[in-house]
């Protein structure tokens, strides 16, 4: 089969479509012939060398897919030859084919592609892989929520996904903002991937008992913090990250989406927001893609922020 390979840390150069072995499934995997592939920062990562894979996990890039099962292992009973399906990978989504752990597998959500369906399992995104889902997810949920962006066009975007409020940081102090929007009080939930740049100010724009989420670092992991405004509003800080987590934690949290997201995803209330459709098997961009499992959130990728609050 073919498979897209990093033949040594670096740019997008590094990368070379090869001829390698076909994945060897366990008892209680299955195959997948790949049908899509969707794309992740964590890949960029691993591409430069900073982001490897888990011990036993494949080499190749690619945290999700979606395509059809080829052949199951002894133990599986869920799933059959010929099921529709996305999964939630370690790693090898950038090939033909992939195995993976039978509970790492979701069905297609009924009214969604195959091809839609890949950037399902690990999702969702503002003008972005995080944004346009979780915009959507905490509007379903019944939140108030707010986005920044850097652009009229993204803040368009973002408004037509449900988004209440819109925000240019470029030209607002986001934090002031969002005071002003929220009565002083500011938002209970931050989910942020922008990391040490913003890190006092995601502090500044929460709620008394408010609670960040850190999902990534893009500006850096080291940063000064006034602690003050943590014992004054009894604030949290707790962070999260999905492909180092074991097979067990990666079923449970499966099992969670499917229940709680995938009935949104089937009423047609969330729908996954592509980019692009690339025709090739195998896609070499830069995006990025991850899993939002709250109701109230704020949230980067690329440019594009996010608030929630919850409706009063």
């Amino acid at each position: 089969m073919k498979a897209v390979v990093i033949t040594s840390p670096g740019d997008p150069g590094v990368l070379e479509l090869q001829e390698v072995e076909e994945p060897e499934f366990k008892d209680d995997e299955v195959l997948i012939k790949i049908e899509a592939a969707a794309l992740n920062r964590g890949d960029i990562y691993q591409r430069q060398g900073f982001y490897p894979p888990p011990e036993g996990a494949s080499t190749y890039p690619g945290l999700e897919c979606s395509g059809i099962i080829e052949s199951v292992g002894e133990n599986v009973s869920r799933w059959k030859a010929g099921d529709k399906v996305c999964a939630l990978l370690s790693g090898g989504g950038y090939a033909e084919k992939v195995a993976v752990p039978a509970t790492q597998v979701l069905p297609i959500p009924s009214g969604v592609s195959l091809w839609d369906a890949s950037s399902l399992p690990e999702i969702h995104g503002g003008s972005s892989g995080i944004g346009t889902f979780a915009i959507q997810i905490a509007k379903f949920k019944g939140a108030k929520v707010f986005v920044t962006a850097g652009d009229e066009k993204k803040l368009a975007f973002c408004k037509d996904l449900g988004a209440d409020v819109c925000i240019n940081y470029k030209t607002e102090d986001f934090v002031e903002r969002v005071k002003e929007e929220s009565g002083g009080k500011g938002v209970d939930v931050i989910l942020d991937c922008v990391g040490a740049a913003y890190l006092q100010r995601n502090l500044d724009s929460l709620n008394v008992h408010g609670r960040l989420l850190m999902i990534g670092a893009m500006t850096g992991f080291v940063a000064e913090l006034n602690f003050g405004v943590m014992f004054t509003k009894r604030l949290s800080i707790q962070a999260a990250a999905l492909r180092t987590r074991s097979v067990e934690e990666k079923a449970a949290i499966v099992n969670e989406v499917e229940k709680n997201v995938w009935p949104a995803i089937m009423s047609g209330k969330v729908k996954p927001s592509l980019l692009s459709e690339l025709s090739s098997k195998i896609s070499l961009i830069k995006f990025g893609f991850a899993i939002v499992a709250l109701n109230l959130c704020y949230c980067k990728l690329d440019s594009c922020f996010g608030f929630f609050s919850p409706l009063s």
